[in-house]
């Protein structure tokens, strides 16, 4: 069975997705969910990014099971890598993410990141720290989450990737992937989009060319219509990149049979 192995229900602050809801959209899509509530604990606005694991494992352990597991998307930075680590320990996660969210102190997803920035200099900032920083957690997590997310906010005329601009910030990154044997995440949300799949390609290819081996799909479904949103485009960009989908349970690689 192949995973969406990131989504975020009603413990993440920015959704009000239910878990029956999820789940029903699951089974209707014959998938199985990994649910990855955020963890920004360095969050520079009013939104508290953080949730009790406890209460989160109490409410949801009644459903984990076969076709569903139980993570959290960690954001990561310098300063908080202790306190991600830590947190990570609290209850058996069955797949920890790590994602770039916050750049010096900045929520990409908002304007004022990118004011006064060339491209340029807005993406390679963010390269150079998801590299850095998949460097510093690498040891305590398992997928690195969306090396796209910039690309859904970035006011450009060509707000993707482009791969061929930033080869060697890319590059670093999927070393370093490989280097801390973290999987690829191949986030679904914008491939519906012929520009982000042709874009996106040549990252994932590389990857391959350099040793990676396996990639999980996530759709970071914030609601139940958009659990395994464009998976079948994905799965192709997969097999094209000669990638194996997996999945993670109880911390262990799970490979995804199609």
């Amino acid at each position: 069975m192949i995973f969406d192995s990131h989504s975020h229900t009603e413990f993440s602050a920015d959704s009000e997705m239910k878990a029956e809801d999820a789940l029903q959209k699951a089974k209707e899509e014959g998938v199985g969910l990994v649910f990855t509530e955020h963890l920004d604990l360095d969050y520079p606005g009013d939104m508290d990014f953080t949730f009790d694991p406890q209460v989160y494992w109490q409410s949801y352990e009644k459903y984990r099971g076969d076709t569903l597991r139980l993570g959290v998307e960690i954001g990561m930075n310098e300063a908080i890598c202790e306190q991600n680590e830590a947190f990570v320990q609290k209850v058996p996660f069955d797949l920890v993410i790590g994602s770039q969210h916050i750049v010096d102190g900045q929520d990409i997803y908002y304007p004022a990141y990118y004011e006064g920035k060339t491209k340029k200099e807005a993406f390679h900032r963010y390269y150079e720290l998801m590299a850095e920083n998949l460097r510093r957690h690498g040891a305590f997590i398992d997928v690195l989450g969306h090396i796209d997310y910039i690309s859904r906010y970035a006011p450009y005329d060509n707000p993707e990737v482009s791969y061929g601009d930033f080869h060697e910030d890319i590059d670093d990154i999927l070393r370093a992937a490989i280097e801390t044997d973290t999987v690829m995440e191949l986030n679904t949300r914008r491939l519906s989009s012929r520009r982000a799949l042709k874009e996106l390609m040549p990252v994932y290819k590389r990857y391959q060319e350099l040793g990676g081996k396996y990639i999980t799909l996530g759709s970071d479904a914030h609601v139940a219509e958009n659990v395994a949103m464009n998976f079948a485009a994905a799965a192709e960009l997969a097999e094209m990149a000669g990638l194996q989908l997996v999945t993670f349970k109880a911390r262990r690689m799970e490979a995804c049979p199609r």
